[in-house]
């Protein structure tokens, strides 16, 4: 009798036991299409959300630069506005001069609606005009006494071996530099144009042939003869472009380009030095044995009263004894007037950020502003 009842429970068992294990399956394929939907509608959704927050940084990033851009119009006016007013001199105590903390847009613009109120809340402007030609241009170490003619000019050269030792570091690097110069000019497009020409008729000589600068300080040759002159330049050196470019030049590293990025630059032509607006260190390298305590404190009297043309300058010299003896100073590159300014403006929408550099050239005739150059700072 009990044989017989478990010879009927086993055929009635086994499939209640198959039927348990197909369900049990059924509910892990479930749960598995469930979560591998799952990870595919978050993965849909999370590439949705980025391409929308790229989206957004590309607006918010075109807004900062429209409105960076705004703000270099509006620095072009006021260095035009400043020329009208005095046209013949640049100092440190023009408007264009004056710094601009971080500030509103709104507070420029004021209120006109609220939709321009609470757009112009969330724009920040910062920025500052640097004079460029406070510092010494690398340009001027290739003077162009004639079309078709470029010369390393030994008065700038030597202007800029002072410099360097004044900075602690190799006078005789100047002499790699201008031949290196010479090398990148014969490449660019603007390798003959003259310099700025002197309103004052005081300083910066348009050249002549036989007169580099005033006075015969330039060579036909490409450089001076040294090793530094033949076989070493490559066959189409890279451009100067800025400061940085000295990393190119052998003998330079990066400490020493942080060194001299506070008084040395590039332009696109042959510039004087202001003399309102340079450094001690640009001053004592641009006078010849002039040292740098006298050039401080010729900077410390320029406060008071700045240079209204280089006959000031001239007697300021000769008050700090600084002059030498027969020193024409109408031969040295310097002037008090400027026509290249470096512009920078830091623009903050929201959470896009544009930090920018920008060379602007001024007209000395007509005043007009043009945009040189941009650089972005990452």
């Amino acid at each position: 009798m009990r044989s017989s009842f478990a010879s009927l429970k086993h055929p009635v068992s086994r499939p209640r036991a198959a039927r348990q294990r197909q369900r049990g399956a059924a509910i892990i394929s479930a749960l598995l299409v469930v979560t591998l939907s799952a990870i595919l509608v978050a993965g849909v959704l999370w590439r949705q959300q980025v391409q929308i927050r790229r989206i957004q940084n590309q607006r918010l990033m075109s807004q900062a630069l429209w409105v960076s851009r705004g703000a270099v119009d509006w620095t072009r006016l006021i260095l035009r506005s400043e020329a009208d007013t005095a046209p013949t001199v640049t100092y440190l105590g023009g408007i264009w001069a004056v710094p601009i903390a971080k500030t509103r847009l709104s507070d420029f613009l004021g209120k006109v609606s609220e939709a321009d109120a609470a757009e112009g809340a969330q724009t920040y402007l910062s920025g500052s005009i640097e004079d460029a030609q406070a510092r010494f241009n690398l340009r001027n170490l290739i003077a162009v006494p004639a079309p078709g003619l470029l010369q390393v000019d030994q008065t700038e050269t030597a202007i800029f071996a002072r410099l360097l030792a004044s900075l602690g570091l190799d006078g005789g690097l100047a002499k790699t530099v201008a031949v290196r110069m010479r090398a990148s000019l014969l490449q660019s497009a603007t390798r003959f144009q003259n310099p700025l020409s002197n309103r004052l008729g005081s300083a910066a000589q348009t050249l002549q042939p036989g007169n580099a600068g005033g006075g015969d300080s330039s060579t036909d040759q490409q450089g001076p003869q040294d090793e530094t002159s033949a076989g070493s330049i490559d066959a189409e050196p890279l451009q100067f472009t800025g400061v940085d470019s000295l990393l190119n030049v052998p003998g330079f590293t990066p400490d020493m380009v942080a060194r001299l990025r506070p008084f040395v630059t590039v332009l696109p032509t042959q510039t004087p030095v202001n003399m309102n607006t340079a450094p001690a260190e640009v001053i004592a390298a641009m006078v010849p044995g002039m040292s740098l305590s006298s050039a401080q404190t010729l900077v410390s009297r320029r406060q008071t009263a700045f240079f209204r043309n280089t006959s000031d300058v001239q007697l300021a010299l000769q008050g700090a004894g600084a002059l030498v003896p027969g020193l024409d100073i109408s031969q040295l590159p310097i002037d008090v007037t400027t026509s290249y300014f470096l512009v920078h403006g830091r623009v903050q929408y929201e959470r896009a950020e544009v930090d920018r550099t920008t060379l602007i050239y001024r007209d000395p005739l007509t005043h007009t502003t043009r945009v040189v150059r941009v650089s972005d700072q990452l």
